[in-house]
């Protein structure tokens, strides 16, 4: 179990609703309002339950910042770093209250003289039920998604975000270890999937996002749920896994063969050269995620071994996606995508080959964009497992 933890301290919320604030004066915007998710934690430390009732961060561009919450969630919202450091005020609204017009009152009193036509970004993911009554209260706004000055700043993560994904990766990492020395024939693919979730929560993580155990030809579905199926000798097992620690997530894959014990039931000769041009494939995306290259180069890079082998159908999916408070976020490694990387970017790098009734493989890591050159989080080994299971 790890005793102790990178941490995120309360003055670097402050810092990030003060960009937050300042890219949004910059768009001509008159607030920035967040709702629960990943943004609010992002700007504010909190990770606020998920409720019907109103949670959010008002960041006017005009006056100072205010986290609305219910009065029965007082005490985690006061909690929360920028709250407890004295640099964000908590407003807090009584459950009989309709605590909309509050916010409405606020940024009007904000926007002073200029609240004849307010222009407001709402973070993405804030439900339609506020995003109406706000409409409603504030008939002079026009509103719009706030990704555009959010996604400015948390698509490059800072060297403690850095040390957190590394703390999930490293984690997970230890459980693939777990698994592929353990017992694996005879079980079913739900067993071994909570045996994952368990490990990993012994290994530090906070909760787990999934546990995708795909066995025979089962490894040839990407997002394959954890069935009743039973693992057998002579067949691969794709193992995906992934969770969070202190909201920052973890994404492994790795592919392993069980053998049962038996040499005979090894693997056979096309999945040991399906494997290989996926290894140099997953090799080859890594090398190229370098500051300046766009993603979809780096997409490019895992496809061109890929489709050299005659497996180009086979790969039908992008070849990463960010990572760091969400599973998913930007930057997405897919063709179109012409954003160069920077610094700080955290993403996967996971190519997959998958011949559907037969067989499938894939192999993932995370990658940080440094200044010269990728870093891989993950350090488990990337070839093949061939276990006796």
């Amino acid at each position: 179990m790890i005793s102790t933890r990178p941490s995120i301290p309360a003055e670097r919320f402050g810092d990030r609703m003060a960009a937050t604030r300042a890219l949004a004066a910059e768009a001509g915007l008159a607030a920035v309002l967040v709702g629960v998710g990943a943004d609010l934690r992002y700007l504010a430390g909190y990770p606020a339950m998920s409720l019907e009732r109103l949670t959010m961060l008002v960041i006017p561009t005009a006056g100072d910042s205010a986290l609305f919450a219910p009065r029965l969630e007082a005490t985690p919202a006061r909690a929360c770093p920028p709250a407890a450091a004295g640099l964000l005020q908590v407003v807090t609204w009584e459950e009989a209250d309709d605590p909309h017009p509050l916010v409405a009152g606020l940024l009007r009193d904000a926007a002073g003289l200029s609240a004849a036509h307010l222009r407001i970004a709402v973070s993405d993911d804030l439900p339609a039920r506020h995003l109406l009554r706000l409409q409603e209260r504030l008939p002079e706004a026009t509103f719009e998604l706030a990704s555009a000055i959010i996604g400015r700043l948390r698509i490059v993560k800072d060297a403690d975000e850095i040390a957190l994904l590394t703390e999930a990766a490293h984690a997970a990492d230890r459980v693939v270890a777990q698994i592929a020395a353990g017992r694996l024939v005879g079980r079913t693919e739900g067993d071994v999937s909570r045996e994952v979730r368990e490990r990993l929560v012994a290994e530090g993580h906070d909760d787990v996002q999934f546990a995708i155990v795909g066995s025979g030809p089962n490894s040839a579905s990407p997002h394959h749920e954890a069935s009743d199926r039973v693992i057998a000798a002579g067949e691969p097992i794709v193992l995906d896994i992934g969770g969070t620690i202190d909201g920052y997530g973890s994404d492994i894959t790795r592919t392993l063969w069980v053998t049962g014990g038996d040499p005979a039931k090894g693997p056979d000769e096309r999945f040991r050269h399906l494997f290989g041009v996926l290894h140099g494939a997953q090799a080859a995306a890594t090398a190229a995620a370098r500051p300046g290259v766009t993603a979809e180069a780096v997409d490019a890079a895992a496809r061109r071994p890929i489709e050299a082998e005659g497996y180009g159908d086979a790969f039908f999916h992008r070849t990463g996606h960010g990572i760091g408070l969400e599973g998913h976020e930007e930057p997405y490694i897919i063709a179109g995508n012409h954003e160069p990387l920077r610094r700080g970017m955290a993403f996967s790098v996971e190519p997959g080959i998958y011949l559907v009734g037969a067989y499938g493989a894939r192999i993932e890591d995370i990658v940080v964009c440094g200044p010269d050159g990728p870093i891989a989080l993950n350090e488990a080994p990337r070839e093949l497992y061939v276990v006796d299971g």
